[in-house]
């Protein structure tokens, strides 16, 4: 289930730093009752050793300039973002507490939630082959030991084996915590139109995060890819990462 979330300001602009992903988590967490939000931020659905949130959102929407001299991003008067999350208890309590007040702060600016809309899931055939379009970057990784015994982050890219691989166990994951088992998991994901700009460089947090925007296809039964659909793709989910749109 997704849900889009449109502000508005009776300023004139609306300003944002250029790497915002911990201000939308902040702000979600923020809207969520507190029960929820402790049990996502410390537990979480555990598979393994992996946890997961089961949300995800899009980066910032509206039409923006990049004010160069103070190095941030600046709105017109009304944006918004999407969120999603196969939880609809989640969505339900986010969209609760948000409206109760009015006005929200986000970036110490003062905000009205103008309008909340509740999307269509898109129609999918039983085993659909559909053409994707990223909202937010997708991020895939791993954690390898150098020579001197030190820790890397290496971040792979959409032409590497190992991007599609993790994707898809990421998702079968996900796909199991909600569904009990791994029966009728089928997905397979290609690059159809990224090129070197699609690469994202996010800051979250002062921790450094490569991801990908860009085209792909992905192939599936309905309801992995209803999962994908409500989870997002890749790594950092809760982070602002991997949500897209179905565009063929």
């Amino acid at each position: 289930m997704r849900i889009r979330i449109n502000f508005e300001t009776s300023e004139s602009k609306i300003v944002f730093p250029v790497h915002y992903n911990h201000i939308l988590q902040g702000f979600i967490y923020s809207c969520i009752d507190d029960d929820l939000a402790e049990f996502l931020h410390e537990k979480g659905y555990v598979y393994g050793k992996r946890r997961f949130k089961l949300f995800t959102f899009s980066r910032l929407m509206g039409s923006c300039s990049f004010d160069r001299n103070n190095k941030k991003l600046v709105y017109n008067s009304s944006i918004y973002f999407i969120i999603a999350s196969p939880l609809e208890s989640f969505l339900e309590s986010l969209v609760r507490n948000m409206l109760k007040g009015g006005e929200i702060k986000m970036n110490s600016q003062t905000l009205y939630v103008s309008s909340v809309e509740v999307l269509p899931l898109p129609d999918l055939n039983t085993t659909a082959s559909v053409k994707i379009k990223m909202l937010s970057p997708i991020t895939v990784y791993s954690t390898l030991t150098k020579t001197d015994g030190k820790k890397k982050t290496y971040y792979y890219n959409p032409y590497e084996r190992e991007f599609a691989e993790q994707i898809t166990e990421n998702l079968r994951k996900k796909y199991v915590i909600l569904r009990g088992n791994d029966e009728g998991f089928v997905f397979e994901i290609k690059p159809k139109n990224v090129k070197s700009r699609d690469e994202k460089i996010i800051i979250y947090k002062q921790t450094v995060i490569k991801g990908w925007m860009g085209t792909y296809t992905v192939k599936g039964s309905i309801d992995v890819l209803k999962t994908a659909y409500d989870t997002g793709i890749g790594s950092k989910n809760s982070q602002g990462f991997g949500m897209f749109e179905i565009i063929g």
